[in-house]
């Protein structure tokens, strides 16, 4: 291998079964890359685990330090979903804490890359495995001068697609208006077809194009008789992504795009995405199953009866609430087919001859490729509407229409970014429209939106007016970070840093080193993506939190496939106003990633794919700044939530955590030392309140709805049971209470009886409180403890926490509550465990990763 002196690039792909890296040089000069090192190895399903040591091995090989990268390369799929947000969250937290740019390339690119470089010419197809018998296929045209991508991506079934591709291969313009640019590998290059050992086709290729297509891609292992008449199967080691393919397809990326790859405007962490293809599970279904027309209350998608009149209003501002209501009490939920006779009748008002029937609106609702969303005031009348279409990586808006007494509210705007966001997940990457000539402000708003005109229809709408043809980016609704709202808190005042004199800059690095150790932690263990810093006093100076609540309220519950993709999303946002927060309360200008002394994540417990993302990053970032890598578990993080209000507790003390996951009284008999005494046999707290709230058709979460209800109704009404009560353990069972209340709805229903839900919300209410209550006094007596703390997220409850100072007050006991903003998931209490094991050396290593379960007794 030569010796290189330009910036090197690091690329890698965990999109599938093989870690790909790639290390070469960059020549700003024409942006070529010189190839230093490319390997591949198989990683079975434990790319968390292999992925960064394998990346520091590779450098130290190489003989280059960290440091010397100046650029980074993911690819963005499309793959298995895990596989790629390892690769997109680990490059991220390298790219963020290494301060330079991050660029996503197509997995599937890569492949036709690594096919052209190995002497491929002419027709290939990369078939990526998708899962359920589905598949990611890409038509490429290779040439000498490059490859030509000739469709967008898509999942099409294994047997559609391997039908399509052996129907023959149609001429597509694409491939003779001219390819990418070239390769431009230095000669003193790995070479790949070599080094693959590549023959057969490929080697037959290499003469020149082929007529008959070659065909690559992970899906052969699993389809290869499916896809045996489509063409001729590139040799196996091609079929997957190689970091020679990556740099390849970075490289032509940045000539086509003419982009400098040191420019930070273009290479900003926080914009880099994934490829995904299709909506998540529950967004699918979610679509089915609204566009049948059932007669169900589609807020809460359970039957609205039993209301009494005078709560109907509580009832349905709870709903509204959780469906996020804007400042003009309007409401976005998907369109529905019980909606589609409004949608028409609103279409004869506003659209006349162009109007849509009734039929076609629900002809398109079922459809994948389209999306619609609808906008409600707070009765429930449909205000708004819009519809789009994605095709070949673009959507087309068919429809926006606001009602005329609604117009000027931002409601085009935000039905607009709801299909954007849903278009973005089916692949599309820019949008397109017709508007009418005279429609002036309708093309006002789509050029505030980023929109350019490109030409005209003439008479294209039915009185023969001509059509303006508008194209411009996704109009993606950002708020703060991936449409979520920040929340910011902290334990100390900001330091007025507005008059920044040369001196006061010089104090910067001494105000840094006097607030060590400063300890950076991520919490992404379920909806919260959130970080927080904590100094060597023990305070936090940064405390930041992005909710998606919002995401998941239409569902009932959280989805874990859209908590995932969220985390993604939000990440760099979060940790970047952490990072600002704290310098501002510190009193620097800037606070980097190579100012702290350690980077924390929760690894367990909560949902996997939630974890792993959280996880990756602070791997990434850690690795890059140098710094100790910390896992918490989160449990552990709820009981040190206490420190927040009351920073001289210590054990031993007694601890309730109560939430949607967990129910458990847990003894602290010393920090890091801790014996679960109890837990619930079935459903936890939280989740009961969610799934009473469900069945009353109050909405999601369930805990908030039914506490604001309860206080209007009469907590001994109704005589719901006390399991376990007398068990004389400290067990709780949850799941026949709930029972008992959905049993209880459905009597009264068939009796024709008015149900109070006040009433019922507060008995129920009041039967946990009662069991938690006694279990609580019976675990303070076992141990002798003369502190109870609380936490989790039903620790928010304001009739629990006034139960529990009532039994502390007779037994004499101290009770501590974490604040209102610390009960709930949040980065502050991970910060706080990561302070005492920072200080106790107890490090994880690069190969961690995250655990679904975990045994908080277990030492770790």
């Amino acid at each position: 291998m030569s010796e290189l002196t330009h910036p090197y690039i690091l690329a890698f792909d965990t999109a599938n079964e093989i870690i790909a890296i790639g290390l070469g040089a960059l020549d700003p000069a024409d942006r070529s890359v010189s190839l230093a090192a490319s390997v591949e190895i198989e990683a079975h399903r434990a790319s968390n685990t292999q992925l960064l040591p394998r990346i520091d091995a590779l450098l130290s090989e190489c003989g280059i330090d960290k440091h010397a990268i100046a650029c980074v390369v993911c690819g963005r799929g499309p793959g298995s979903f895990t596989g790629v947000r390892i690769a997109m969250a680990t490059a991220k937290g390298v790219s963020a804490a290494l301060e330079v740019p991050l660029y996503g390339v197509s997995t599937l690119d890569s492949i036709a890359w690594g096919l052209q470089h190995a002497g491929v010419r002419g027709h290939a197809v990369v078939v990526a495995d998708a899962m359920r018998k589905e598949v990611y296929p890409v038509r490429f045209e290779l040439s000498d001068e490059g490859i030509a991508r000739l469709e967008a991506d898509s999942v099409v079934k294994a047997d559609e697609a391997a039908e399509r591709l052996a129907g023959g291969w149609p001429a597509h313009s694409a491939a003779k208006e001219g390819a990418a640019n070239a390769a431009g590998l230095e000669a003193d290059a790995v070479n790949a077809a070599d080094a693959a050992g590549c023959t057969g086709a490929v080697a037959d290729a290499a003469g020149g194009a082929s007529a008959v297509p070659v065909v690559a891609g992970d899906a052969l292992k699993k389809y290869a008789d499916l896809f045996e008449p489509c063409g001729t199967f590139a040799d196996e080691p091609l079929w997957t992504p190689t970091g020679q393919g990556l740099l390849l397809a970075a490289q032509a990326a940045w000539r086509e795009g003419d982009i400098d790859p040191f420019d930070a405007a273009f290479g900003n962490p926080a914009f880099a995405l994934p490829v995904y293809t299709r909506l998540s599970d529950a967004e699918e279904n979610e679509r089915i199953r609204l566009s049948k027309n059932e007669p169900k209350n589609l807020r809460t998608g359970v039957q609205d009866t039993g209301i009494r009149r005078d709560q109907r209003a509580t009832v349905r501002d709870s709903a509204i609430e959780n469906a996020q209501a804007d400042e003009n009490g309007i409401t976005y939920r998907p369109l529905d087919a019980a909606h589609a006779q409004m949608v028409a009748h609103l279409e004869t008002e506003l659209m006349g001859t162009d109007a849509w029937s009734e039929a076609l609106v629900l002809d398109e609702l079922p459809r994948k490729d389209r999306v619609w969303w609808a906008a409600y005031d707070a009765d429930d009348a449909l205000v708004g509407y819009a519809g789009g279409w994605i095709v070949d990586g673009q959507v087309q808006i068919l429809k926006v229409a606001t009602v005329p007494a609604m117009r000027r509210c931002g409601i085009a705007r935000s039905l607009l970014a709801r299909i954007a966001s849903d278009a973005r997940d089916l692949g599309a990457k820019s949008c397109s429209l017709e508007v009418r000539a005279s429609n002036e402000s309708a093309q006002a708003l789509y050029r505030a939106l980023g929109f350019e005109s490109i030409g005209m229809r003439p008479r294209y709408y039915s009185d023969r007016e001509d059509a303006v043809i508008m194209e411009g980016p996704l109009p993606l609704d950002h708020h703060d970070v991936a449409g979520m709202e920040l929340m910011v808190h902290s334990d100390a005042e900001p330091c007025d840093t507005s008059d920044e004199t040369a001196v006061q800059r010089a104090d910067s690095r001494e105000r840094i080193e006097g607030s060590q150790p400063l300890v950076l932690a991520i919490e992404t263990s379920c909806d919260e993506t959130a970080a927080a810093i904590v100094d060597g006093r023990g305070s936090l100076v940064s405390d930041v939190v992005a909710s998606q609540i919002d995401f998941h309220a239409r569902f009932g519950g959280v989805v874990p496939e859209i908590a995932s993709r969220k985390h993604i999303e939000a990440i760099c946002g979060v940790t970047d106003e952490c990072l600002d927060v704290a310098a501002e309360r510190i009193g620097v200008p800037r606070l980097r990633w190579r100012d702290l002394s350690a980077v924390a994540v929760t690894y367990a417990p909560g949902l996997v794919g939630a974890l792993v993302v959280g996880v990756a990053f602070a791997k990434g970032a850690a690795w890059a700044a140098d710094l100790p890598f910390i896992g918490v578990n989160h449990l552990e993080g709820h009981i040190y939530a206490n420190k927040i209000a009351t920073p001289d507790i210590t054990p031993p003390l007694v601890v309730s955590l109560v939430s949607g996951g967990h129910t458990m009284l847990v003894h602290v008999k010393a920090w890091g030392e801790y014996v679960t005494m109890g837990s619930t046999l079935d459903d936890a707290v939280g989740e009961a309140f969610d799934k009473v709230a469900k069945a009353m058709g109050l909405g999601y979460p369930g805990g908030p709805v039914i506490s604001k209800l309860a206080a209007e109704g009469d907590a001994s009404a109704i005589g719901f049971p006390r399991a376990m009560l007398h068990s004389g353990d400290l067990r709780f069972s949850l799941s026949g209470l709930k029972t008992a209340v959905i049993t209880y709805l459905r009597n009264e229903e068939a009796a024709g009886r008015t149900v109070d839900k006040a009433d019922v919300a507060a008995s129920f209410q009041q039967a946990v409180i009662d069991v938690q209550v006694a279990k609580a006094e019976m675990a303070l007596k076992l141990t002798g403890a003369k502190e109870f703390c609380l936490g989790g997220g039903v620790a928010a409850n304001p009739a629990l926490r006034a139960a529990y100072g009532v039994m502390c007050e007779k037994l004499g006991v101290r009770l501590t509550l974490p604040p209102m903003s610390a009960c709930t998931d949040n980065a502050g209490m991970i910060a706080l465990v990561a302070l005492d094991r920072y200080r106790a050396k107890r490090f994880f290593g690069l190969d961690a990763d995250a655990q679904a379960h975990v045994d908080i007794d277990q030492p770790y």
